[in-house]
């Protein structure tokens, strides 16, 4: 037992970095801690602050859940981009080109910055007309504009937390990752009652509280991990001869990078549309909705750990010109991730009304987010597959074949079952919580078939 809370603790601590030999269960274990721990964080925040919101009003977790649905699509960018990042990082770290590696790093800040800065100025201008486009009433739209503002024009604090940590992922420097998380959502948890609430010297800002302890807890984060690359003890050190723009690198993530946005921009439009057919059926359906989403997220993202690791070691071995234990790195992790997320369908099914009830009472919330989980769960097992071998992809650069089977499953499969089910068969919020766990599973089959035929392992970046 001793021996395995050493190695705990080297995880955490991030004291090994080198994953292109050795023991491949100890290479996923050394990286997926301090990411599991990163996005157990992150899924304790996206918990924490719908319990907060929810104490204000059913109109302010609805404004949180519009607001996401839209402001996802953004994020897309980011989390596009910091796929490509992943993935050269990693080659570059595998291939033993630390410089190259840096000179990548601050192609892709350039490119953020530039995308943040357009997507704020618009975000603060039509905050309204974006809760109205999103079905929100009148009185939701008084309420949780100047929410949905500040979100919007402090994407660009979020944005380089993604693309920041998904350097020192693709570097093997996850512990570092891990401790950037920990400070912003720390933060931000702690934040949150105090401008929500008005507690102590902070001042009553209801809902837009919320989301000005984001761009707070988040922004701190993000100078933390500036503070590292320019200066600390991660992998890649970013000095002045790396200042420069390099276009050719700019163009090669920016292609690798499109695969990556167009693939989160078809999974978070599809939750737009979801979202959007949810609001049909009134708030209590959208926040019962929004509440069991946050408590999903609260379990796929410690998943999504697992799935991180996976990238980086697909990435970093390919570099090292070892495909075959880069396959074998994604088989496992994604069993392991199986075996975690099955576990959590079993506590979601049997306790779903009274873990609903903690974060709201009302009737109708908690019987349309107990369908939610208990519905959605029943394809957890196979989304683990899909989530791992799609990360997997991703880290090898090969972003086009995600993007390919998110637009099957989601456009053309998800939304119009959605529809059809739901409003057409007169199902309700039923029939988008079933076209979920049915798309989710043909993901799953697709990624299987597909990383079967080791396409991904050519793919040069």
């Amino acid at each position: 037992m001793k021996k395995y809370w050493k190695l705990l603790w080297v995880a955490i601590r991030g004291e090994e970095k080198n994953f292109t030999s050795g023991s491949i269960n100890r290479a996923i274990f050394l990286l997926s801690v301090p990411m599991i721990l990163e996005m157990v964080m992150e899924a304790l925040f996206a918990v924490v602050d719908v319990f907060f919101v929810s104490r204000v009003s059913v109109n302010a977790v609805a404004t949180v859940g519009l607001t996401e649905s839209v402001i996802t699509v953004v994020y897309a960018i980011a989390i596009g981009l910091s796929m490509a990042t992943t993935a050269m990082i990693a080659r570059r770290i595998g291939e033993g080109k630390k410089d190259a590696a840096a000179v990548a790093a601050v192609q892709a800040m350039v490119i953020t910055f530039s995308f943040s800065l357009i997507i704020s100025v618009a975000g603060f201008f039509y905050a309204e007309k974006i809760l109205y486009l999103m079905g929100g009433d009148d009185d939701l739209i008084a309420e949780g504009a100047s929410y949905t503002r500040i979100i919007f024009a402090g994407n660009f604090v979020i944005m380089f937390l993604f693309l920041l940590n998904a350097v020192f992922r693709g570097a093997g420097d996850a512990s570092i990752a891990m401790r950037a998380l920990w400070i912003a959502n720390g933060l931000n948890i702690v934040l949150d009652p105090c401008l929500i609430f008005g507690w102590g010297p902070f001042p009553e800002l209801g809902v837009a509280g919320a989301a000005v302890a984001t761009n707070i807890g988040r922004g701190i984060g993000v100078i933390f991990q500036l503070f590292v690359l320019f200066g600390g003890n991660s992998i890649i050190q970013i000095g002045r001869k790396h200042l420069r723009i390099a276009w050719a690198v700019v163009k090669r993530l920016f292609e690798v990078s499109l695969g990556g946005m167009g693939q989160y921009v078809i999974a978070s439009s599809s939750w737009i549309f979801l979202m959007r057919i949810m609001s049909e059926f009134g708030e209590q359906a959208v926040a019962g909705y929004t509440i069991s989403i946050r408590m999903l997220i609260f379990t796929i993202l410690p998943a999504w750990g697992m799935a991180n690791a996976a990238a980086t070691l697909v990435g970093q071995n390919l570099g090292a010109s070892e495909p075959d234990r880069a396959e074998l790195s994604v088989w496992r992790s994604a069993f392991y991730t199986m075996l975690f997320l099955l576990l959590v369908s079993i506590i979601y099914i049997a306790w779903a009304p009274d873990l609903v009830r903690i974060f709201h009472e009302g009737p109708l919330v908690v019987k349309y987010g107990t369908a939610s989980l208990r519905i959605i769960c029943l394809g957890y097992i196979f989304f683990a597959y899909g989530m791992v071998i799609s990360q997997a992809f991703n880290g090898a650069g090969d972003t086009r074949t995600p993007t390919v089977m998110n637009f099957i499953c989601f456009w053309a499969i998800q939304i119009p079952l959605a529809y059809w089910i739901g409003i057409t068969q007169g199902l309700g919020p039923n029939g988008v919580f079933w076209a979920v766990a049915i798309s989710e599973t043909i993901l799953a089959g697709l990624c299987i078939y597909l990383f079967r035929k080791g396409r991904w392992k050519k793919i040069a970046i």
